[in-house]
């Protein structure tokens, strides 16, 4: 039986409220096995018989619409894509400019979300001082040298990474270590 990665977007956050005990019994209920989370952010590790990633993110965002109350979108990756993700974080070197990355990001996108073609390049071409950007694959790498609050690039690319959730590089570290393949 498959085992996926549900990485929830925008839980947690002013009334959009759900404890991860409430997001695991709703889970669980649904027929979804191993229920697990880690930390209050809306990250899901489980098993299903559904081989479909597509099934998957449908099922779980029906699930928790109508166990939460609100719209949940899920990004579902499977162990292996998300440790593909955290070693593309662990390789990655930014396009221009050599910040220290202080702070890193990963944004986490839905299949075909991602930015690509121009947005992708602008990304990749951003040039403050102390923070870039680079899209590989399903997510957006972003290093900063600075507090996430001061930096300019999430207001820069607002649009385009407004489909993603995002996740610091402690979080993608412990996520790839407990539940990548």
């Amino acid at each position: 039986m498959p085992s996926y990665v549900a990485l929830l977007r925008a839980v947690n956050v002013g009334k959009r409220q759900v404890t991860m005990t409430a997001l695991r019994e709703c889970l669980t209920a649904s027929g979804l096995e191993e229920v697990e989370t880690y930390i209050q952010t809306g990250n899901v590790r489980f098993r299903s018989t559904m081989r479909s990633a597509a099934k998957v993110e449908q099922h779980v965002e029906r699930t928790l619409a109508a166990g939460c109350g609100f719209d949940v979108p899920a990004i579902i990756f499977t162990p292996s894509e998300l440790r593909q993700v955290y070693d593309d974080a662990v390789a990655a070197t930014p396009a221009r400019g050599n910040p220290g990355g202080e702070n890193r990001y990963v944004v986490f996108f839905k299949e075909g979300d991602q930015p690509s073609g121009a947005g992708a390049d602008a990304i990749a071409a951003w040039d403050r001082e102390g923070e870039a950007g680079l899209v590989i694959g399903r997510a957006v790498h972003v290093w900063l040298d600075g507090p996430m609050h001061r930096a300019k690039f999430f207001g820069a690319f607002a649009k385009p990474l407004f489909p993603g959730t995002n996740r610091n590089l402690t979080v993608v570290t412990a996520l790839a270590r407990r539940w990548g393949s």
